[in-house]
């Protein structure tokens, strides 16, 4: 069957057109190697393919397409109490910082007051430039005491001044009642003894320990201070109380006095308001003193330091301890002969 698919009238050796003579010539005549010849092995050309652009290739396309905005991969760190703590402490350091240059202003000021007028002169109590006696104490708080300090200072001045016009309260509650019972003498003159006494007294005996314990910042001060307004705390309960022939119109006396005139005792029972204010006040105050004394870092050690560093420095001390050291080296010196 295969003779008869075959064409009888083709040449077989035309079958193929590579076998054509002319074909044939030509391959032969061409140039040797140009079949072996790749242009991209050229040095020429491996330049310039190393000097084109390098450019990414294209991500392959993936089915799943992503949203626009991503998701995040972590979750936001928990919120913690670090941060808040942290702008504390920059506010605290900012007023620290605030009430240092406060401080410097102070100083500043004081110093140039000082230069101004030649000196630190007494100005207290104001008195009169013609009288004989002039001012005893330096007081001014908005240039001796930190300024942390000042308003408590100041609230303690003020009750100074309110335990004063107390005493001359009470002096003229008695005053009153002495006028309505003659029996009352001796509470009118104690009255008077205790607002020339304590008047004074008061401000040097506890408001000065006081200015002067904020001012340099003194612990033996301070215990000074603690130890008599203790005292005074108990003289206000004993006055609020108001025991008849103590000298003071207290509870006790203004009920009396109410026997004998009405409006008098009620004076007085306005005098006992007072006296009771002053002990709820001094108390309050009593406490936020040592409440802010234990800020300062004073304590009991440092208190005996500055007494035993106050009491040597001392002339006086330091004279009558060299009088006594050589008296006692002469009565030595005398036995050895």
């Amino acid at each position: 069957m295969s003779g008869f698919d075959s064409n009888p009238f083709v040449d077989p050796e035309l079958s193929n057109p590579f076998q054509d003579p002319s074909v044939s010539r030509v391959r032969q005549a061409a140039p040797a190697g140009l079949e072996e010849y790749n242009p991209f092995t050229d040095d020429k050309a491996r330049s310039l393919l190393a000097q084109a652009p390098k450019t990414a290739a294209p991500a392959p396309a993936t089915a799943n397409t992503q949203p626009a905005i991503m998701k995040p991969t972590e979750e936001p760190p928990a919120y913690s109490q670090e941060q808040p703590g942290a702008a504390a402490e920059l506010l605290r350091r900012q007023e620290e910082l605030e009430r240092k240059a406060t401080e410097l202003d102070r100083r500043e000021r004081e110093m140039q007051s000082l230069s101004a007028s030649g000196g630190r002169k007494n100005n207290w109590p104001p008195l009169p430039e013609n009288l004989p006696v002039g001012p005893c104490f330096y007081h001014d708080i908005t240039v001796d005491i930190p300024v942390e300090f000042q308003k408590t200072v100041k609230i303690m001045y003020y009750l100074w001044m309110f335990h004063a016009g107390t005493l001359l309260a009470n002096t003229l509650g008695c005053l009153a009642w002495f006028c309505v019972d003659t029996s009352r003498g001796v509470d009118f003159g104690l009255s008077i003894l205790w607002l020339l006494l304590f008047t004074p007294c008061s401000y040097v005996c506890w408001y000065r320990p006081l200015y002067g314990a904020f001012r340099i910042d003194s612990s033996f001060r301070f215990f000074v201070f603690f130890f008599v307004y203790i005292c005074q705390f108990g003289i206000y309960v004993i006055q609020c109380i108001g025991l008849t022939g103590w000298g003071t119109s207290g509870w006790v006396s203004a009920l009396i006095a109410l026997n004998r005139s009405i409006p008098v005792g009620i004076l007085m029972i306005l005098i006992a308001a007072l006296f009771t204010s002053l002990a709820v006040m001094s108390l309050v105050m009593f406490k936020k003193v040592h409440a802010m004394y234990r800020t300062t870092g004073a304590s009991f050690e440092r208190a005996q330091q500055e007494f035993a560093t106050g009491v040597m420095s001392n002339k006086t001390v330091q004279a009558a301890a060299a009088n006594a050291a050589s008296k006692a080296a002469q009565g030595a010196f005398k036995e050895q002969i």
